[in-house]
């Protein structure tokens, strides 16, 4: 396997490659100028055609990278199904299409479905009787239709694998497999990831054609995020987690667990000392994943517990800090952590707990890092009272969506006209396809949800509650 060294790249613009016109164009419109490493770096091999490994850390900009590249090789006279995009979690991979929608928006007739498990497959059907040019799915859906005769990969191009080191882990290699096994064989095949275990680059020996693989540091910039690392008494492990969380108070906070259990009773204690939080894992539906996510977001939760896993594929915005509840084995899993907080040019804040016996873990993330922590240490006597910083803003659900054609603009419409609720104490309003929630100011929750009850919404009555 080749390899590109980890050194950033000069920067370039992203006309200095024979990328089409109207991909140019889009990129221009959507201020995209200048490349990120990871795209300097698999950008260029990518358009020769080349199999690739690109490993960079989240956000920065690998989705893109594969998104030009895939988008350089449709036809859109063709109207077959010629790249396939596989990823996890239904929340990545509707993250993925919104930014390859955004690449395409230039080029003529582009069509692109996404194939989600946990959802009905009937508009999925529905949006497969006229071929698509890309699909981005999670793997067990699209063996679904693969072998149900209603997808086709005959012509297909590229086949890319986002997060590839959890598409080949236990709970979705088979299905990643049996998919590559029905690709054509002439296919290009992209694995991008923040990690690569040794056992994922050995399956890429095995799933791609003499594989170059391109890696920028993905070390966290340590002028972005302050991390701390605090030794505490394994008993003492939840008293030092609300320790932080009470001495410094971020606005918003992801903490990891390393299984779902845990993540359950840091979530249940927390609750129980008074502080804003929720949790995410494995035993939650993707209804009750969608809600989660989005309470978190508009900061109706000041807190998200969550095991690594389940945790793949989340894009949250401004996220202020991410803890540590217990260090990972992989010091690449703790570079992903810490990634997800100082991205964009913010800075970030990343605490980290581990107990005595996990030093070998601390060392291993310095050698990684190639710096020497700041580790503390958090004695009985240090923990501070529990001082929980409250959520000022409830989630509503009004129960129609885009299927009802209902745009945020109606709903803000609706808020700030009859309602007469002040545009500044509506937050973010999210849109799925038969449900909408928005964020509100506490005190004006209850009069909102009453004039949304008593009247209309372009005409139409709609079911309205709180998230709780």
């Amino acid at each position: 396997m080749e390899t590109k060294p980890p050194a950033q790249p000069p920067s370039q613009p992203f006309n200095s490659l024979p990328l089409h016109p109207a991909l140019l164009q889009a990129l221009d419109s959507l201020e995209y100028r200048q490349m990120t490493p990871i795209q300097a770096l698999s950008l260029p091999l990518i358009l020769e055609g080349r199999d690739v490994i690109g490993q960079a850390r989240t956000g920065s900009g690998k989705t893109a990278a594969y998104g030009l590249g895939l988008l350089s090789r449709i036809d859109p006279e063709l109207k077959q199904v010629q790249a396939l995009v596989l990823c996890p979690t239904r929340e990545l991979a509707d993250q993925i299409a919104k930014e390859i929608r955004r690449l395409a928006r230039c080029l003529p007739n582009i069509k692109l479905s996404i194939l989600s498990g946990g959802i009905s497959k009937r508009p999925q059907l529905a949006s497969l009787e006229h071929e698509p040019h890309i699909i981005v799915g999670m793997a067990g859906r699209v063996l679904e239709h693969l072998e149900q005769n209603t997808l086709k990969l005959d012509s297909l191009r590229v086949l890319v694998l986002d997060e590839a080191d959890r598409m080949l882990d236990a709970d979705f290699e088979q299905a990643s497999r049996a998919i590559v096994e029905l690709a054509p064989k002439t296919r290009q095949t992209l694995f991008f990831s923040a990690t690569f275990p040794d056992e994922v680059r050995a399956v890429s020996k095995r799933l791609q054609n003499k594989p170059v693989e391109a890696r920028t540091d993905t070390a966290t910039t340590t002028a972005q995020v302050e991390q701390k690392f605090y030794e505490v008494d394994a008993s003492r492990r939840l008293d030092g987690l609300a320790h932080l969380l009470s001495v410094h108070k971020p606005e918003s906070a992801l903490v990891f667990c390393y299984t779902k259990n845990d993540a359950q009773e840091v979530e249940a204690q927390l609750s129980k000392r008074g502080f804003s939080v929720t949790a995410l894992h494995g035993d939650i539906d993707q209804r009750d994943r969608d809600e989660v996510l989005v309470q978190f977001a508009n900061g109706t939760f000041r807190i998200l517990v969550a095991t690594d896993i389940a945790a793949r594929g989340l894009d949250i915005k401004n996220l202020a800090a991410v803890i540590s509840y217990e260090l990972p084995a992989d010091p690449d899993v703790h570079v992903h952590r810490v990634g997800r907080t100082g991205r964009a040019g913010a800075t970030g804040l990343a605490l980290h707990l581990f107990a005595g016996r996990e030093h070998a873990r601390v060392t291993a993330i310095e050698q990684r890092l190639e710096t020497k922590l700041d580790v503390g240490k958090l004695v009985s006597g240090a923990f501070s009272a529990d001082r929980p910083l409250p959520a000022n803003v409830v989630t509503l659900c009004v129960d129609g969506g885009r299927s009802d054609k209902l745009r945020p603009g109606d709903l803000l419409g609706a808020l700030t006209g009859e309602a007469g609720i002040p545009n500044g104490a509506i937050g973010k309003i999210n849109t799925f396809d038969t449900r909408t929630y928005f964020a509100i100011d506490k005190k004006l929750a209850k009069k909102a949800l009453q004039a949304l009850r008593d009247g209309k919404i372009k005409g139409k009555k709609f079911r309205v509650r709180e998230i709780v």
